[in-house]
């Protein structure tokens, strides 16, 4: 059955014969819902909703009004064919907000579980986001960029097709994320520059005053060594492994546009890399 018989839709919504919509789910005033799309268990749309198509959500998802899923990626390659929009479970998504499914033929935007999403802003085509972390409002999320679990990024924050947001990393508000911000620690300025550990954020996700210590050990060799990245690395490496520490080392050596590096007191500034967009 399309719509399970636990379900409520308002009857000024408008739902595909094509769409599956599950158990317990609620479906508000003058949503629309177009085909090949599937809710979940207990997903909750507030009225004004737009679920289009190739869209999937997971379990007990929250949807605000005026909210739009799976829209056409704003990309000049976009042919119009299949692709998809892939939410994960327990997300909560605020007013306002758009998200783009992929840009090639059957490739995908995916979220995973547990993120709060605020309101006005946008996440464009082919990004992954993890689970367990916050987008604050009016941030814009450009295209194929990854951000990695329980990521903070506050609010008027623009950032670049292809960068990447470690895992538990905190972005300040209105910052330009032109570069990799490697997990664990805080970013600010008007374009990203590393500002020491996230010590709020990683006392929240249960680090122990020994684990911070090693993080913040090694942030002074990555940024107040003087030491070139390289050798920061290594010395990382052999000095203070551990899961977090290699986590680090393993991003930043992934890393495509550079890692942010802040300039100025004796630090190495920025190290340019080549990236094709």
């Amino acid at each position: 059955m399309p719509v399970d018989a636990s379900a409520y839709v308002a009857p000024t919504a408008q739902v595909h014969p094509e769409a599956r919509i599950g158990a317990q789910c609620r479906v508000g005033e003058y949503c629309v819902i177009e085909p090949d799309v599937v809710l979940g268990m207990g997903c909750v749309l507030e009225p004004y909703v737009y679920v289009k198509r190739w869209t999937t959500l997971g379990e007990a998802n929250e949807i605000s009004a005026c909210t739009v899923l799976g829209t056409d990626p704003l990309d000049k390659n976009f042919t119009g064919a299949r692709s998809y929009l892939r939410i994960g479970n327990r997300n909560r998504i605020r007013e306002h907000y758009t998200i783009s499914r992929g840009t090639a033929p059957e490739s995908e935007t995916v979220l995973g579980d547990g993120n709060y999403i605020m309101t006005a802003g946008h996440i464009a085509h082919n990004c992954r986001i993890g689970s367990n972390t916050v987008l604050a409002s009016c941030t814009l999320v450009s295209g194929y960029v990854e951000i990695e679990d329980q990521a903070f990024v506050s609010g008027q924050v623009a950032i670049h097709q292809y960068s990447k947001i470690g895992r538990l990393a905190m972005i300040a508000g209105g910052v330009r994320v032109n570069l990799d911000a490697p997990p664990y620690f805080l970013y600010g300025g008007l374009y990203i520059k590393p500002d020491g550990l996230n010590k709020v954020g990683l006392r929240r996700a249960g680090f122990t005053a020994e684990q911070m210590g090693v993080l913040k050990q090694a942030y002074q060799l990555l940024y107040r060594s003087g030491l070139r990245l390289a050798e920061a690395l290594g010395r990382i490496e052999s000095e203070i492994p551990d899961q977090h520490t290699l986590h680090l080392v393993e991003f930043i050596r992934a890393s495509k546009r550079g890692i942010a590096r802040q300039s100025g007191r004796g630090e190495e500034a920025p190290e340019e890399v080549e990236t094709e967009l």
